[in-house]
């Protein structure tokens, strides 16, 4: 009996190990007012957090914002389908909103909601590294 709750739990671990897997890399933000990041996904306890690491004009040419180093994307727990829950931060407004996510290879599709998730607004964000 202990080893058939010792193999489930692996189980259980190793399916949340593998759905943060899916989204941990380099993703690369659409324009938001006139700029966009590079944004890098790690593992943050049993959830995956990301930080901006570079910031680019519209146009490409890289500029030194006061959000590198910022976390963005907060706490987002995998539901085990590909699918996130968490928290999204918007530095071009300084507001926290309810996040979703949603990886497909190398696409990542994040919402940032308020009035309980009947008003979002999304980016298509695509993979670096």
């Amino acid at each position: 009996m202990t080893r058939l709750i010792a193999a489930l739990m692996a189980a259980t671990f190793a399916t949340a190990a593998s759905a943060q897997d899916a989204v941990v890399g380099t993703w690369q933000t659409e324009v938001d007012d006139g700029a966009f990041a590079y944004v890098t996904m790690l593992s943050c306890g049993a959830a995956v957090c990301g930080t901006i690491i570079n910031t680019y004009k519209a146009d490409g040419a890289p500029y030194q914002s006061e959000n590198i180093g910022r976390q963005i994307v907060i706490d987002m727990a995998p539901k085990g389908d590909g699918t996130y829950v968490g928290r999204v931060y918007r530095p071009s407004n300084g507001k926290t909103y309810v996040g979703k996510m949603q990886v497909n290879g190398n696409a990542l599709r994040l919402q940032g909601c308020v009035a309980g998730g009947l008003l979002c607004a999304s980016q298509n964000w695509a993979r670096i590294q």
